[in-house]
């Protein structure tokens, strides 16, 4: 197929949006929430990664628990959803604070920490430190034991980054902004729209200490970065998809929201064009396959599911040392988000 044809099948469905159809109900995937009563607090995290807490208090992610309800601009969209404090109500709190529960009472107790991306901690923590038993050290830990490990920390609730897909479905989950009313009444932006995985992640909140015993920031191979990449893109595309889909009218949210949803399309194509990975190839035929129509509600949503599990399997199964051809695409350290 050559590109611009392409490029028709992908853009033409925006035109489509428009369409008047009856709105449906869309639930947001139960697994890129944090429960406050699993929340434990960065300090837990502290004991063990004392230098990645310290990476984290320098960035904005931390700084929004002192900074966020200050703004005016923040404050205006709180005025126009008719919401009373930006620290009080579930739609700004759910992406820019973590909440915590003690005797049902349940309170803001930081910015987007630890447990924002990785998943409150309550149920995995204790299997995440176990490195083969009480007196067990990470230095003596098992390749099986490790992996072991790792399965037992997922299956418990943990955002492991050992799968990339995991990570990228939590940043996912906010920087799509995937509230209409949020968007279309309150004004705010409907997502952080220039969000890519590799250049985000890589820059001011890279905290990679654990594999220089605390030395250094380490950075990612060239065969991690493509991994990223990759992933990224999927994850996104995942996600935009399910943007679309809570999509009621035409207008700023499911404009915005499809676009995006076109645009990752197009940049699977060109991944899918440089590579032979039968993962990569699932997830851009459910997506060519699914226009981004208003009233598709339960499609869009059956097609994110479907994109999700194969940037899950690619996250797995693929190896970055076999994806040379994809780092004319790979963002160079000059991209990489630093504010």
């Amino acid at each position: 197929m050559k590109r611009t044809k392409l490029l028709i099948l992908i853009m033409l469905p925006l035109c489509v949006l428009a369409a008047p159809c009856a709105a449906e109900e869309v639930t947001e995937s139960p697994e890129i929430r944090c429960d406050p009563a699993s929340v434990l607090g960065a300090e837990s995290c502290a004991k063990c990664h004392e230098h990645e807490v310290s990476q984290w208090k320098k960035t904005p992610h931390y700084a929004t628990f002192e900074s966020l309800h200050r703004k005016p601009e923040a404050k205006e969209i709180v005025k126009k959803l008719g919401l009373k404090s930006v620290k009080r109500n579930d739609t700004c709190v759910r992406c820019h604070y973590t909440r915590h529960e003690v005797d049902d009472r349940v309170r803001v107790i930081a910015g987007v920490s630890c447990e924002s991306c990785h998943g409150g901690a309550k149920d995995w923590l204790a299997l995440h430190n176990d490195y083969g038993g009480p007196s067990a050290i990470k230095a003596d830990e098992s390749p099986e034991h490790r992996q072991q490990r790792i399965e037992a920390s997922v299956a418990a609730g943990m955002n492991n980054p050992a799968n990339l897909y995991l990570i990228a479905r939590q940043c996912l989950a906010c920087h799509t902004t995937p509230d209409e009313k949020l968007v279309n009444v309150g004004g705010h932006a409907p997502g952080s729209l220039d969000f890519e995985l590799v250049s985000w992640s890589q820059g001011m909140v890279r905290h990679n200490f654990l594999r220089t015993g605390g030395t250094a920031n380490a950075e990612l191979s060239p065969a991690q970065l493509r991994m990223m990449y990759v992933v990224g893109v999927m994850a996104d595309l995942e996600a935009s998809f399910r943007a679309t889909a809570q999509a009621t009218t035409k207008a700023t949210f499911g404009t915005t929201s499809a676009q995006r949803a076109a645009r990752l399309k197009q940049k699977l194509y060109d991944i899918n064009q440089l590579i032979d990975d039968p993962h990569v190839a699932r997830a851009l035929e459910v997506a060519l396959a699914e226009p981004l129509k208003l009233g598709r509600s339960d499609a869009l949503l059956a097609a994110a599911e479907q994109i999700g599990q194969a940037a899950r399997e690619f996250a797995d199964e693929a190896n970055g040392e076999n994806l040379v051809a994809l780092d004319s695409l790979i963002p160079k350290p000059e991209m990489y988000k630093e504010q």
